[in-house]
């Protein structure tokens, strides 16, 4: 009796520690379940245009991605976000590594958002050509402009594309713009890199310069400054105000020796000190009469659609490459190019001309 007694109650306890077991599992398939669960394209849409940033930041995760399924998604909400961006002014701001460029950008941040504007930050980080890695920091060295209602800020790594934007930038500013965002500040690497597809983007191209680092004649050379609409010497403070002031003159004659802008506006230089606050209202100031300017003049309209056409043929090309290099046979053939090449049995020239023939 006591040994049936006794399997009776190990049954009993068996069965109570397996139904538990069961639950338990069942329970966390559940929460993975709905921690797996992705809203559809139809439901970020609708959370962006509310503004929604929980929404707006998974949006922009799918444009990034390199996933299939992703850029269909993405695709979707793209087209659905068109009918709902709103008005905005678009500024790219680039400076070499140093200058300040995080520190002016959330003080900047700061005084848009105390006027009422809505603020978001497209901050791109440098990707490592080695690991591929990108540390992403902006949120952490704008902690007040981060806790602003009123601004968004969304690091991205730069990639490999070209002047260090990140490959989906453009897309980004749409979405920006579908979730009330008035004005899109998009902040570019700055080392080196060409800064054509930045300058390509935006509507007012911001160039930020230090004072009394023999920052004066590089300034000088061509490109970069034919692309600024303005230049602002920042961490003119303290010391440096005589060299900033100095740096002014030079700036603005050598501004002087370029030809004339498409727009027709001829580009301004003016001090300012992100940490010290100053000159920031007089900046702004200074690209609202650029906005009254090329919208008189009907500039800002058509440099908006002669970007359109740049990104459609750029889109392309990348659809082109990326289609081209996803052929199983080019896959195979190009891994043969390579070892061929290595030994010194052919030349990227002709291993190149052979590939493309496989499609």
């Amino acid at each position: 009796m006591n040994k049936k007694g006794k399997s009776s109650s190990n049954l009993k306890e068996s069965q109570g520690t397996t139904d538990t077991e069961v639950t338990s599992s069942s329970s966390i398939d559940a929460i993975k379940k709905r921690r797996q669960k992705q809203p559809s394209p139809e439901e970020l849409v609708k959370g962006i245009v509310i503004g929604d940033m929980t929404s707006l930041s998974r949006a922009i995760t799918l444009l990034e991605s390199s996933n299939p399924d992703h850029l269909e998604k993405a695709n979707i909400i793209l087209i659905s976000c068109l009918a709902h961006t709103n008005p905005s002014i678009r500024i790219g701001i680039t400076g070499v590594p140093g200058v300040g460029k995080s520190t002016f950008i959330e003080t900047f941040g700061l005084h848009l958002t105390s006027q009422g504007k809505k603020v978001a930050v497209l901050a791109v980080d440098p990707s490592s050509s080695i690991t591929k890695g990108s540390i992403l920091g902006d949120k952490t060295r704008m902690e007040d402009l981060v806790k602003s209602p009123n601004a968004f800020i969304r690091p991205s790594p730069s990639g490999s594309s070209l002047g260090g934007v990140a490959r989906k930038t453009r897309e980004t500013i749409l979405l920006c713009e579908a979730a009330g965002f008035d004005t899109i500040i998009i902040e570019t690497v700055g080392v080196g890199q060409s800064e054509t597809a930045v300058h390509s983007m935006v509507d007012f191209f911001l160039l930020l310069k230090l004072a009394g680092a023999g920052d004066e004649l590089q300034g000088i050379k061509r490109g970069i400054m034919e692309m600024a609409d303005a230049i602002a010497i920042n961490k003119a403070d303290g010391k440096t105000i005589k060299q900033a002031q100095l740096a002014k003159v030079e700036f603005s004659r050598a501004l002087h020796l370029y030809p004339a802008k498409a727009s027709g506006w001829q580009p301004k230089v003016s001090l300012c000190s992100a940490l010290q606050n100053e000159g920031i209202d007089e900046l702004w100031n200074l690209i609202q009469d650029y906005l009254k300017f090329t919208k008189q003049s009907n500039w800002f309209e058509t440099n908006r659609i002669e970007q359109n056409k740049f990104w459609l043929l750029q889109t392309i090309e990348d659809r082109l490459k990326s289609d081209f290099f996803a052929l199983p046979k080019i896959k195979n053939e190009l891994d043969k190019q390579l070892q061929l090449l290595e030994a010194g049995k052919t030349t990227p020239f002709a291993a190149a001309e052979f590939l493309l023939g496989l499609q």
